[in-house]
């Protein structure tokens, strides 16, 4: 395998859903693919990493994989903690390999930090960081070192996404004037491990989920948004701790347009899809009104399964979605392959990292990083520094009751209250 065209060693960092789900499973097929030799997995903990090991859908679709678990499950109690292995294990690590942040929001910005510290190609999950600044000092760490930093804003690829912004930019949807978009998260997250991240002083369902579509809509129409106000309910989860759990948001843009978006943890557990999602676009034509619509969490998909067989899923009756994350059988030996925009999304991004590792020189990997940035397709943090702006906006207008707050582009980018 040439070192050259393959990331010789990956290393996850966290070993939670979006792991589990998504990145896992996408990695493992790269492998499969040649464009990945070695994967590692790091958590603060053995638990998960055991669930990740023995998880019978990701067995049984790659029954040859396997990772590189850190901590040893088999070797540490399962919930002793290790915070400062990942360091250790960085620093081991050769230099322009990959380093995947898949952690809570509030810990991005220090362990993508201490990875580009390392020499190592970076990708976190979204948002990149929760801060404006944070994200510039990232994004010139990571040009100084000629590394790539990309961010997973798996949005962007789906096809949907990329069709409207094609149409959106040749001008055949007028200007966008009115939007919703809703991302209301399963209700069984409340018995989860956001109840030990997810709290009011760490960040809310607006900043992690909400983003995506802020992200959707500069990214199909090249907006930028000027103002946030987001209206914010606390709830307690089960072990009493207090989060942000059902948000209300209201972007302007800087054409004038405005976008509403309510995002929770409060989609019925019984109800027949993964969640609910969607985005609606009202625009201004010349001779007539232009809309898109991206019914989102509705793919045209209905199953009802046989009650009287144990391994059918637990929700006997389903709307499932095909289009984010499946694994399906397309034949050979090799088990069953992702296919969706979120694999899609993880694969981008390590193309964008070995076409900077590809490059031989300082200059020419710095030449590279500059065409990903233009291109726009890759989240990188200059060509999605608004999505900082708008957390920070966001936080602001929270704990001040929803009171407005304004983003101020220029020089030296800033928010501040209306």
């Amino acid at each position: 395998m040439n070192s050259d065209k393959c990331i010789e060693n990956i290393l996850i960092i966290g070993g939670g859903m979006i792991t589990n789900d998504l990145i896992l499973p996408a990695v493992y097929h790269l492998q499969r693919l040649g464009k990945i030799k070695n994967i590692s997995v790091c958590a603060l903990n053995g638990r998960p990493l055991k669930e990740l090991a023995e998880n019978p859908t990701i067995k049984k679709a790659f029954p040859n994989s396997s990772f590189n678990a850190l901590p040893d499950y088999n070797s540490v109690d399962l919930n002793e903690s290790f915070p400062e292995l990942y360091k250790d294990v960085l620093n081991k690590m050769e230099p322009e390999n990959l380093v995947i942040v898949a952690t809570p929001d509030q810990t991005h910005y220090k362990i993508a930090k201490d990875a580009l510290a390392a020499g190592q190609h970076t990708i976190t999950v979204k948002p990149l960081v929760l801060k404006h600044c944070e994200a510039v000092e990232l994004e010139n760490i990571a040009k100084e070192k000629g590394l790539f930093l990309g961010v997973e804003y798996h949005k962007r690829m789906d096809d949907r996404a990329l069709m409207a912004r094609h149409h959106y930019r040749e001008g055949h949807f007028g200007e966008f004037r009115l939007g919703q978009a809703s991302m209301i998260e399963p209700y069984y997250y409340m018995k989860s491990n956001f109840q030990n991240w997810c709290v009011c002083e760490n960040t809310d369902m607006f900043s992690y989920v909400g983003c995506h579509y802020v992200d959707q809509i500069h990214f199909i129409t090249g907006l930028l948004p000027v103002e946030i106000s987001v209206y914010a309910i606390k709830d307690k989860y089960p072990n009493g701790q207090e989060g942000y759990l059902w948000t209300d948001a209201r972007v302007l843009w800087n054409n004038g347009a405005c976008l509403n978006v309510i995002n929770a943890i409060g989609y019925p557990n019984i109800a027949p899809g993964g969640n609910a999602q969607g985005l609606k676009m009202f625009c201004k034509g010349e001779k007539d009104a232009c809309m898109i619509f991206h019914e989102d969490q509705y793919r045209g998909v209905k199953y009802s399964f046989d009650p009287d067989r144990d391994n059918c899923p637990d929700k006997k009756y389903q709307e499932p979605s095909p289009d984010f994350m499946k694994l399906v059988y397309r034949g050979g030996n090799d088990g069953l392959e992702p296919v969706g925009y979120g694999y899609r999304s993880i694969e981008k991004l390590v193309q964008g990292a070995l076409r900077v590792k590809q490059c031989e020189s300082l200059t020419d990997k710095q030449k590279e990083l500059n065409t990903i940035d233009e291109e726009g397709i890759l989240a990188t943090p200059q060509n999605s520094f608004y999505n900082e702006l708008v957390m920070e906006a966001g936080r602001l207008s929270i704990l001040n009751d929803g009171k407005p707050a304004v983003i101020e582009y220029g020089e030296n980018p800033s928010v501040r209250l209306k």
